[in-house]
């Protein structure tokens, strides 16, 4: 056999080998980012959309940060930042855990504003008057909600 012979052989041999191994791996496991909205059956324009648990107490900077979250943010983020059915998403809910989105989502979607691709409520627009400062204080009140209900 010449070398071309042996080097179709091989190739063919190597890719059925590569194939036969690939049927045989286990199932991808689900993305942990992949997350779904909350169900909003049921619900009318403006009800909260997530129950949410009040921390027994909180940090001097996340009372701070409530303070300024009810006078920028909760007209559409709701009460506790529990959402607004038709207006604006929880950001007490899975979906805003620190691991998929970090303090730094929430800067940019301050200072930028954010196109909608969690939620269908639309696009966020930026929040005028808001520090860097402001909105991390209000991080700090977002993480020991999310933190209070199980959200790490």
């Amino acid at each position: 056999m010449d070398k071309s012979a042996l080097f179709i052989v091989g190739f063919f041999l190597i890719g059925g080998a590569g194939f036969v191994w690939q049927q045989f791996q286990p199932e991808p496991a689900i993305n942990p980012h992949s997350v779904s909205p909350a169900n909003l059956d049921g619900l009318t324009v403006g009800d909260p959309i997530v129950d949410v648990t009040i921390p027994a107490q909180f940090s001097a900077n996340a009372q701070i940060g409530k303070q300024v979250f009810e006078a920028a943010c909760s007209a559409c983020h709701g009460t506790n930042a529990a959402g607004q059915n038709g207006i604006a998403p929880p950001l007490v809910h899975i979906t805003y855990e620190p691991g998929h989105h970090g303090d730094g989502a929430f800067l940019s979607a301050a200072r930028n504003g954010v196109i909608s691709h969690h939620w269908e409520f639309g696009n966020m627009p930026a929040v005028e008057g808001l520090t860097d400062g402001d909105v991390k204080l209000i991080v700090a009140y977002i993480r020991e909600m999310q933190r209070a209900n199980g959200i790490f």
